[in-house]
């Protein structure tokens, strides 16, 4: 299964690890960090929603947290597909 990154655990930042997920499995979110227990579900929302937009069908997503805003998240999210579907070779 092909893995790709984006993200740094820098301050206000977040490390967006993207899986390749078995045919017919769905998306999986697995949050953790400095806001995962208090903004976990809104965060979720952000990685599916960005996910979705990009044609994920079927991925795992693990998101470490230290304080990122939504865009961020959502930009990682974006930069990690793009990478491990071969759209992105930065």
């Amino acid at each position: 299964m092909k893995t790709a990154q984006a993200g740094t655990l820098e301050s206000m930042d977040c490390v967006v690890s993207l899986t390749e997920g078995t045919a017919g499995s769905g998306m999986t979110v697995t949050l953790s960090g400095a806001s995962a227990a208090r903004f976990g579900k809104a965060m979720e929302k952000t990685v599916l929603e960005t996910l979705r937009q990009m044609g994920a069908v079927d991925a795992v997503a693990n998101v470490q947290d230290n304080g990122a805003l939504d865009i961020v998240l959502a930009a990682r999210v974006e930069a990690a597909w793009k990478r491990l579907t071969g759209g992105d070779r930065s």
